[in-house]
């Protein structure tokens, strides 16, 4: 029992360290493009090292992640439209298989004195991440600058939320950008925007 509380405990304080640092990091510009870099940092060290990276054996020959650079004017506040009759939307994955997906709300922003909008769906899979919320998303800049498949985006649940964050500085590729043995969905249809998202990972190869 003591051990339990003291997991919980070490929990709540990660969970307010995460909190802090989101506000602080979004004090000004400069902190926000230094906590950005610093991910990036990261992510390129787990790509390098980690046996867990996507690149496998060929992790030693890797030289890091190639992206835009970070600008605040692709850190949007969208606005949430729920849905009264959520549906279950099925995606093609890059294997030829299907997920499934239930309907979750619109995110509605403008970018570049364009409307847009993305379709926010929720994990309906066993598992960990059930319940969870994903983004994937097209472009203009799809098959071009960056990955032809689209990228992703992490957006957090809020139960009640009318807005929600979608940083597109921190969008990423999935798995299937590095190697073809991994499966991933594609991105539904209304998600592919008309403008060019200039933000987050490029393609890699």
């Amino acid at each position: 029992m003591k051990f339990s509380r003291i997991i919980i405990g070490v929990i709540l304080l990660a969970m307010a360290g995460i909190g802090f640092y989101s506000l602080s990091s979004g004090s000004n510009d400069e902190d926000y493009t230094s906590a950005v870099l610093e991910e990036r940092k990261q992510k390129d060290d787990f790509m390098k090292s980690s046996e867990e990276s996507p690149f496998g054996e060929d992790r030693n020959s890797f030289t890091g992640l190639k992206y835009f650079e970070s600008d605040v004017k692709y850190r949007v506040r969208a606005k949430l439209q729920s849905m009264e009759s959520k549906k279950v939307v099925l995606l093609p994955t890059s294997s030829g298989n299907e997920n499934q997906y239930l309907e979750y709300a619109w995110a509605e922003f403008e970018l570049d004195d364009t409307k847009n909008k993305l379709l926010l769906l929720e994990v309906m899979a066993m598992g960990p991440t059930r319940g969870t919320l994903f983004l994937a998303f097209a472009d203009e800049t799809s098959t071009k600058e960056t990955y032809g498949s689209g990228r992703y985006l992490e957006v957090k649940k809020v139960p009640g939320a009318s807005t929600v964050e979608l940083d597109f500085n921190k969008a990423y590729n999935p798995y299937c950008a590095y190697a073809e043995k991994y499966e991933c969905p594609f991105p539904p249809r209304e998600n592919i925007l008309k403008v060019a998202i200039r933000a987050g990972e490029k393609n890699y190869h």
